[in-house]
């Protein structure tokens, strides 16, 4: 009896399930690149296609999630270079890469190349934050190293004009994109920093892909950034393009517009600003100007109570007013008396009481002479102690001081000179003598002891 050795049979299924494994598990993540064929998009967002050589070519697919984040239009034709792993389809026994990311085949070797330089220069702290300096706030020349023909320089324009017209713009026209455009970027930032004409550099452009914006990525450029002995602002392309010139630089922008706000001020602001200020300092000088009368007023009455002769007078107005008030109080007092005595004397003249009109009449004579003895003795008193008043001021007065030989320095501001530190030579000063002044200069001025 014959026997025939074991077999392992399987269903498609299994089949398929074991092919799928190992392609799975023997590739990975393969990159890929060629052209696309039979680009197809259904209804459920998914795209489907073929990347092919001259010889071969392999299906592929890419999930709506993924495809959804593609930054170009896929299309017959476009060769593309792409990243996925090797599955099979086990319902119909085909072999496919799935992608999870696919771009332009020249834009990626241009991001690979962009990101090793990017690395490089960032390991020599090219783009460290340290080494950024700050925008000028009040800018008077501004250069803007762009093309002359590009929509940048005409929004760069509008905007400096509408928030700043007094600023200064040089157009310094170079080549943005092609050969040779990095070289004349490098010479006219080098010409413009060392021209000394300049307060701050714009550099700039209108968008594009990153081919047409590979300029601003050239070594040369980033390092001509870098080294501008004025401070460089940079915007090239729109807010999601960035360039290692932009890292080089001081400043980064989002557009060419805002690089134009962020230069200089909005002359809206200023001009409120000023407003405010101006109204501040009406508001101070007249206060100042306020304080500065109340304390001469306070200084005039301090100095003019502080003069002898005012004190004198005033002396002399309160001892004649103190003088009028006697008088009259003693006026109505002996007018009193006189009625009182008239009144005696009828009532007297009536009863003819002899002995006592004498009396009344004795009474009346000496108090009628009483206020002008009380008068006289008060004058006399007041008249003493006057006198002693003006003794005592012209003990203290400096122009006593002065009769008697001295004189009083005054500088040419009116400070009175009391020590030798107070002038120094060739100061002119007046000096107060008993009948007039001297207009003086100072020879030498030395001190003694």
């Amino acid at each position: 009896m014959s026997t025939e050795p074991s077999r392992d049979v399987f269903t498609p299924s299994q089949l398929n399930t074991l092919a799928r494994d190992m392609l799975e598990s023997t590739f990975g993540s393969v990159w890929i690149e060629g052209e696309l064929g039979g680009v197809s998009r259904p209804a459920s967002g998914h795209l489907y296609f073929t990347i092919k050589d001259a010889r071969a070519q392999i299906r592929c697919a890419m999930f709506k999630p993924k495809a959804s984040w593609l930054r170009f239009q896929p299309r017959e034709g476009l060769h593309v270079l792409g990243r996925g792993r090797l599955t099979l389809y086990e319902a119909r026994g085909e072999y496919q890469l799935v992608l999870d990311h696919m771009e332009e085949a020249g834009e990626g070797a241009l991001r690979r190349a962009f990101d090793e330089l990017k690395a490089r220069l960032a390991a020599e702290g090219l783009f460290d934050a340290e080494r950024k300096r700050p925008l000028p706030a009040f800018p008077a020349r501004i250069g803007v190293v762009t093309s002359p023909t590009g929509a940048a320089i005409r929004d760069v324009l509008s905007v400096l004009a509408r928030r700043f017209p007094l600023v200064e713009v040089d157009v310094l026209p170079v080549q943005v994109q092609g050969a040779g455009s990095a070289a004349q970027i490098v010479d006219m930032l080098r010409r413009a920093g060392a021209s000394g004409r300049y307060d701050v550099l714009m550099l700039t452009r209108g968008g594009g892909s990153l081919e047409d914006l590979w300029s601003f990525n050239e070594e040369p450029v980033a390092r001509a950034v870098a080294s501008s002995p004025v401070p460089v602002i940079c915007a090239v392309g729109h807010e999601t393009d960035f360039c290692l010139a932009e890292f080089a630089s001081d400043r980064r922008a989002p557009t060419p517009s805002v690089a134009a706000e962020l230069l200089v001020p909005n002359r809206d602001d200023l001009m409120r600003r000023l407003d405010a200020l101006q109204r501040r300092l009406h508001a101070r000088q007249a206060q100042s100007l306020r304080d500065a009368m109340q304390r001469t007023d306070r200084a005039a009455l301090k100095l003019n109570a502080l003069r002898p002769q005012a004190y004198v007078e005033m002396l002399c107005r309160r001892q004649a007013e103190a003088y009028r008030r006697l008088d009259a109080a003693w006026k109505r007092r002996l007018e009193r008396e006189h009625a009182r005595l008239r009144h005696a004397d009828a009532v007297l003249r009536a009863r003819h009481p002899e002995r006592r009109l004498s009396r009344l009449r004795e009474r009346v004579a000496a108090i009628a002479n009483r206020p002008q003895a009380a008068i006289a003795r008060r004058l006399a008193h007041e008249a003493l102690r006057l006198r002693g008043l003006a003794r005592s001021l012209e003990a203290i007065s400096p122009l006593a001081t002065v009769a008697r030989g001295y004189s009083i320095l005054r500088r040419e501001d009116g400070a009175i000179v009391r020590r030798v530190g107070d002038v120094a030579a060739g100061d002119r000063v007046s000096a107060r003598v008993g009948d007039g002044e001297l207009a003086l200069r100072v020879e030498d001025a030395q001190r003694t002891g």
